[in-house]
């Protein structure tokens, strides 16, 4: 095995996926949309898909456990 300076290139391109949602969830996004726009004062709300990347990443960075685990894998 050759030892490369190079090791991982990360790929940063975005990853489309499609998901089904049940409408309770979707209802909800819609709802969360409007409420934001109303307290950010826009004129309308967010495409309420545009809302599940931030909050994936707000779930992931505020779940311990994840971090702490994945610290551990990636260090190992």
């Amino acid at each position: 095995m050759t030892k490369l300076k190079l090791s991982v290139i990360p790929d940063d391109k975005p990853v489309k996926i499609t998901v089904e949602l049940p409408a309770a969830v979707f209802r909800d996004l819609q709802a969360y949309a409007e409420i934001l726009a109303r307290e950010k004062r826009e004129a309308s709300p967010p495409e309420p898909g545009k809302l599940i990347v931030p909050m994936v990443q707000r779930f992931m960075a505020s779940d311990r456990e994840f971090s702490k685990t994945k610290r551990r894998i990636h260090d190992t």
